[in-house]
This record gives C-alpha cells, sequence and structure tokens, in this order.
C-alpha cells in the first residue's frame, strides 16, 4: 500500500490523500483550500491524479474543507463510488449545493463591481450530481469498496456522521505465495470528548499506519461545561452595553451546539430575554438533517424523545431568505446573530460584520478553529482595520474567543486517542501527521516522539509505503460486526 499525502499538509485546509493499493487508486477525502483568494483558487483547480484513475472516493466528513472539492471532481468526469456514512451523505447533499451557491453569488458580486475574479468551482447542477454517486455507509460496518479494499467507518465525535476511516486492504504477500492484509487508519477529525449531542470519538485498533489530524496540536482547550458559562456571560455584558453578539459559526455542528447551549441558558435564566437569529440557509437545513438522526446522537435514548424539542424555542429565530437578513440590520436593540461561515470567508456573517464590526457595543464572537489567511484569523489577531467586499471595515467590537466550543480534540485528547488506537495495535508504524498549522504539528510531533512513537510531517506530495506481514497482520476487525459485501449495502443502510 502506497500513500501519498497532497491537501491539509503543513496546513489546515484542503484534505486529501491518495491510496493506491492492488493497482487501485483510492481518494481519501477531496477538500476545498480556503484563504488567500488567488491561491486557493488555484490549488482547488488542481487534482492529485488524473480523474479517470481514481477507483473510489472515501470521505469522512462532511465539512467543506474535507468534502468542497467533490463536486469540482464530478465535473472533472468522476462517475465512480463515494462511500461515506449516512449522516454525511445527507448533510453533503445541503453544504455542496450551498458551496456552489455561494461561489456562483460571489462570482456576481464582483463582476457587479468590476472586480477581478475566477469563475466558480463548480455549479449547483454539479453539487447534485454528487448526489447520486455517494453510498451512506452504517457504522462500525465493513464494506468491500474495491477488490481487495475494505472499509470501516468508526465515530470520530467531531460532527454528525464524522467518521475516522479504517482501510484493510489486501494483497498478494512479497515474500510467499499468500496474501497479507494491511490496515491504514485516517484519524479524520478527531472529536472532544462530552460535547453535547455528538457521541465520543471510538479509537479503532489493529492499524500499521496511521494518518492523523493534529490541528490543535499545540495547545488544550477550556471544559466543555466551561464553554457554555463563558457563552452566557458574552451574552449577558453584550446585551448590557446594547449591543449584539455576532457568532461567524460552522453550519454542521458548531450552530447546533450553540443553539443547544443558548436554550439550556434560557431555560435556566442565565441570559437576558434578546432574541437570537440563525441566519443561515444552509444551518437551517443541517439542523433538519440533525433531527433526523438522532440515532447517532450521544445519550440516544433520551436525545431520541427530546430530538424535536432541542432546536427550537421561544426566543429562537431562523431566518431564510436574503429580505430577512437583510432586516436584521435595520433592527436595534441587542440580540445574537448566528451565520455562516465558520472562518468568515463567505456567507452573510460578512454583511452583519461590515455592518457592525464597527460598532464598540456588540462583540464578535469566535467559536472554531481560524485558519491562516482567513478573515476569521484575522479578527482573532485583533486588526484594526478588516477588509470586507472589498472596503475597509475598523474593527472596534469586542472579540472573544472560545476554544471549548471547538469540535477538534486538543492535545490532550489527540494523544489519548492515539493512545488507545496503539494500545490495540501491536504491529503500529510510522503516524503521519496532516490537518495543522507547522507549530502545531512540531509540538506534537516532538511529544509524540518522546512516548516512543514513530512519526513523519509530509508535505504536499510525499509518499509513503505501509507494508504488513503475515505475522503482524490484523486479526480482528475494528468492530466485531461481519464485513458486508457492496451488493447488500444500499439494504442495509435503507
Amino acid at each position: 500500500m502506497e500513500i501519498e499525502f497532497y491537501g491539509a499538509t503543513r496546513e489546515v485546509t484542503g484534505s486529501c490523500h491518495l491510496v493506491r493499493a492492488n493497482g487501485r487508486t483510492i481518494l481519501l477525502d477531496c477538500g476545498m483550500f480556503q484563504g488567500h483568494r488567488a491561491e486557493a483558487s488555484a490549488k482547488n483547480r488542481r487534482l492529485p491524479v488524473p480523474v479517470a484513475d481514481i477507483d473510489a472516493v472515501i470521505l469522512s466528513h462532511a465539512h467543506i474543507d474535507h468534502s468542497g472539492r467533490l463536486p469540482f471532481l464530478v465535473a472533472q468526469g468522476y462517475a465512480g463510488r463515494i462511500w461515506a456514512t449516512a449522516a454525511t451523505r445527507d448533510l453533503c447533499a445541503y453544504m455542496l449545493a450551498d458551496s456552489a451557491h455561494i461561489q456562483e453569488k460571489d462570482a456576481e458580486f464582483l463582476a457587479r463591481h468590476h472586480r477581478p475574479a475566477d469563475p466558480p468551482l463548480y455549479t449547483a447542477r454539479d453539487a447534485v450530481r454528487v448526489q447520486s454517486l455517494m453510498t451512506g455507509v452504517p457504522y462500525d460496518l465493513p464494506v468491500d469498496v474495491l477488490p481487495g479494499v475494505q472499509v470501516t467507518f468508526v465515530e470520530a465525535g467531531h460532527i454528525l456522521g464524522s467518521a475516522s476511516v479504517v482501510l484493510d486492504v489486501t494483497e498478494p504477500a512479497p515474500t510467499s505465495a499468500g496474501h497479507v492484509t494491511t490496515r491504514l487508519v485516517f484519524s479524520g477529525d478527531v472529536g472532544r470528548t462530552g460535547l453535547p449531542i455528538i457521541r465520543d470519538p471510538r479509537p479503532p485498533g489493529g492499524a500499521h499506519a496511521v494518518i492523523m489530524e493534529s490541528t490543535y496540536g499545540d495547545r488544550d482547550h477550556g471544559s466543555v461545561a466551561g464553554a457554555r458559562e463563558a457563552l452566557g456571560r458574552v451574552v449577558r455584558e453584550t446585551a448590557a452595553r446594547g449591543g449584539r453578539v455576532l457568532v461567524p459559526s460552522f453550519a454542521v455542528g458548531r450552530a447546533q451546539e450553540l443553539i443547544y447551549d443558548l436554550h439550556q441558558l434560557a431555560r435556566d435564566g442565565a441570559i437576558p430575554h434578546v432574541p437570537i437569529f440563525v441566519d443561515s440557509p444552509l444551518a437551517i437545513d443541517v439542523t433538519t438533517v440533525f433531527e433526523l438522526h438522532p440515532e447517532v446522537f450521544d445519550r440516544a435514548e433520551a436525545f431520541i424523545r427530546a430530538a424535536p424539542q432541542l432546536f427550537r424555542f421561544p426566543l429562537l429565530r431562523y431566518t431564510r431568505s436574503v429580505e430577512e437578513s437583510k432586516e436584521l440590520m435595520a433592527r436595534h436593540g441587542p440580540m445574537i446573530v448566528i451565520a455562516g461561515s465558520g472562518m468568515a470567508e463567505s456567507g452573510r456573517i460578512l454583511h452583519h460584520l461590515a455592518h457592525g464590526a464597527g460598532d464598540p457595543r456588540n462583540t464578535v464572537l469566535v467559536v472554531g478553529f481560524q485558519a491562516e489567511h482567513t478573515l476569521g484569523r484575522r479578527i482573532v489577531e485583533r486588526r484594526r482595520v478588516l477588509r470586507i467586499f472589498g472596503d475597509d471595515v475598523p474593527l472596534r467590537a469586542h472579540v472573544e474567543v472560545l476554544n471549548g466550543y471547538s469540535a477538534h480534540a486538543d492535545r490532550t485528547e489527540l494523544r489519548a486517542w492515539l493512545d488507545a488506537v496503539r494500545l490495540g495495535s501491536p504491529a503500529l508504524g510510522t503516524v503521519h501527521l496532516v490537518h495543522g498549522e507547522p507549530p502545531a504539528q512540531e509540538a506534537l510531533r516532538a511529544s509524540l516522539a518522546g512516548a516512543g512513537y514513530v512519526v513523519a510531517v509530509p508535505a504536499a506530495g510525499d509518499r509513503a509505503t505501509v507494508r504488513a506481514t503475515p505475522a503482524d497482520a490484523p486479526t480482528d476487525a475494528p468492530t466485531d460486526a461481519p464485513p458486508i459485501p457492496r451488493a447488500d449495502l444500499e439494504e442495509a443502510a435503507a
């Protein structure tokens, strides 16, 4: 088995890796790069291999930095299967269509203002075509995706439907007439323990090599419980100033966690009676997907019973239309506005920031990772002037950063996840760190190397060979469930 590292190498966005085995090529994720517009556009239009060489795509979860180039892949001629969990498939139906819509609208806006812009990476039609290729797979059921290649999705605890990917490849043994199975574990994005709604991560065993994210490899988060308390404090302080809390939020996971916590705070009387707006058509659609999949919630039985009420309460209003969004700008008095995108690179949050970032009564609340060269990162850095829609906007609003809301494991949680993988993997070889900026990766690399791990930090285009021997091939599936052949998959997933 050979791995080629193509995206999210020494950076956070653009997750994409190639696996070559048995004469076949498998794509792990096909994510969108984000950051400097021209640089990101150039990266997004380059695929790691010709489309005709790709035999299957395996998707860890629905976030755009992992799934966002699937429509581009399809537009370039890919017509093979795309494998993911059922919830990821359902989320992608909305997220990829939204991504296409944003690109088309941004291009129209820039054209109207006579500013240079690349054409959209893909269209809404391409996003719809992706759905016809996606197959939803239950968690913990091994599935034959190609001859000699089996995948199992294991709970990653990051967002609804997120998975760590267990790839078992059976190839002829190099020194005998038999065959040997090599197991690669791709962490996807590892979540935190104790998050509301989403189940805790489950580290798989039997790995010969691991591709592992390292987003927060150099720091620890505040507690999950502390994040809710801090959210209540920010709302109270901002409301007392007569201001707005503006929240750039990822539509999947983060928005629902915020809604859930604001619901609890309002119920307990811990925040004043201020209106809460979810100004994101995508977050609205994604919330309906959450309501359709309570079977994968944490504390499943209690949450299944409560699912219809988790994301609905009197203070909360969902604003879908452009007219409703514009009306928010004209409203007076305290309020909370949750809008996409999570890194403030596109979507309705840009209009709210253009309107409200200069008001010292307001608060911009950052609740997720902000990659380099994004507007969200510049807000975290408290730049005095923000560039929004080509205009300079002074940043006079308060800025609060609550890392306790991160859906990514911190360094302690990443180490605990990997230690559990190693405990069940006697033949574990190299751990390849991806999906992290260089300071975070170097800190995690040093920590893991000190604990006896063999660690690599690949650059884009680097390759690694993973080969088990008959003596150390995995003897157990990552779960107790038996393999399920492709022909039976649709019936099992229904």
